[in-house]
């Protein structure tokens, strides 16, 4: 469904990120990890063509995505609120997202009925422009709507940041899902490592650009994630010291 190969982006003659080749199955649900600097938001923003790489090609679907626009109609993602727009109420934005997919009101209506607990009674018929609304629910309306028009693959950045306990056991649920029943190829980068580790059926850990761990995952994964991390912890104390 994905493919990364020999990815690089540089700046100012610093490679921040380094991949040979990555391949992401259809249906998968995938994680992405690292610590700041590992290079998250560049992988994603190269698989959404924010930025070009360096070197090296993302295939979506056998679509090139800096060579051609054919992969935006069965991709979504929501990576920060810069993607919504502010001015709009909730339902305005909804609308507007469902047009640009090929779906009427009645679809998107039918789709937001299933999220009523999702929302809380807090996103609906409130008359809150986007921009008046807190960091939480803004990120309800952005991840509810790439869910608009069925598509393929989604692309989500700390989807589980800003959101309270309960909407984030919620929101694996519906991730879950997604990749298994639906069939939705999900990419999720997080910094929260139990999440990633229920949700995701593979963990890629980055560092400083490059791929250093790809994992399966299994009752094992975060003990072994929490020992990498930790390991790092260890270090750079050690680092600071001397």
């Amino acid at each position: 469904m994905i493919t990364i190969e020999n990815l690089s982006k540089t700046y100012n003659g610093v490679t921040v990120l380094d991949l040979e080749q990555i391949d992401i199955p259809k249906g998968q649900a995938f994680g992405l990890v690292g610590n700041n600097g590992a290079g998250k938001t560049t992988l994603f923003s190269s698989l959404l063509d924010l930025i070009q790489p360096t070197t090296g090609f993302v295939k979506n679907k056998e679509v090139i995505v800096s060579e051609s626009e054919d992969w935006k109609s069965y991709t979504a993602s929501f990576i920060d609120e810069s993607f919504l727009i502010g001015y709009l109420t909730p339902e305005e934005y909804f609308y507007f997202i469902g047009d640009l997919r090929g779906q009427n009101k009645a679809d998107v209506d039918q789709l937001l009925a299933g999220f009523e607990d999702f929302f809380n009674d807090e996103i609906l018929g409130k008359r809150k422009y986007l921009r008046d609304l807190s960091k939480g629910n803004q990120k309800k309306v952005g991840i509810v709507a790439t869910l608009i028009g069925n598509p393929e693959v989604i692309i989500l950045d700390e989807p589980f940041a800003n959101l309270d306990p309960t909407t984030q056991i919620r929101l694996k649920g519906i991730i879950r899902k997604m990749a298994a029943d639906q069939d939705v190829t999900v990419l999720v980068s997080s910094h929260d490592l139990q999440h990633v580790t229920e949700v995701c059926e593979r963990i890629v850990v980055l560092e400083k650009g490059k791929q250093v761990k790809d994992i399966m995952t299994s009752p094992a994964t975060l003990k072994e994630l929490e020992e990498y991390f930790s390991g790092h912890a260890a270090m750079a104390a050690i680092a600071e010291e001397e």
